[in-house]
């Protein structure tokens, strides 16, 4: 099966980097996160009314591997998606690159699991609605297009 990536990119800055112009490791994390969220802005996902229907993605699970660092002034790419479907968790894979000489050189892969949780009961939700699970299965759709 082939799956779809969405693509996002970015310049790192000083306020990014040490002072050897290294990206520091909590940055990558950030980009991850813009990157779902634009994803997710994308696709139509309307988080504000998942949470106004009572629910949360709190991230319960965070991986990454460092391949090779990024450095001032590099252009940085996130591709992002959805990993295969497993009930109401979302995996988001991600792989973050070096684009500055459009060679796509591999810096990180990484690996965050979110899921559902009622707000009211701070409770880990096994099974959602079914119009916040359809917002879900759109998603995977997208992706394993």
């Amino acid at each position: 099966m082939t799956y779809r990536w969405f693509d996002y990119g970015f310049r790192v800055q000083p306020h990014h980097t040490d002072y050897g112009g290294v990206v520091w490791h909590g940055n990558y994390i950030q980009w991850m996160e813009a990157a779902r969220v634009e994803c997710l802005r994308f696709l139509g996902f309307d988080f504000a009314h998942f949470v106004q229907a009572g629910y949360d993605l709190p991230v319960v699970d965070l991986q990454l591997r460092y391949h090779r660092p990024l450095t001032l002034g590099s252009m940085g790419l996130v591709k992002t998606r959805l990993d295969v479907q497993q009930g109401v968790k979302l995996t988001w894979l991600y792989e973050i690159y070096d684009a500055t000489d459009d060679t796509e050189q591999l810096c990180i892969t990484g690996k965050v699991l979110l899921v559902p949780v009622n707000l009211a009961k701070r409770k880990i939700v096994r099974r959602l609605p079914a119009e916040q699970k359809s917002m879900f299965d759109g998603l995977y759709q997208y992706f394993s297009a």
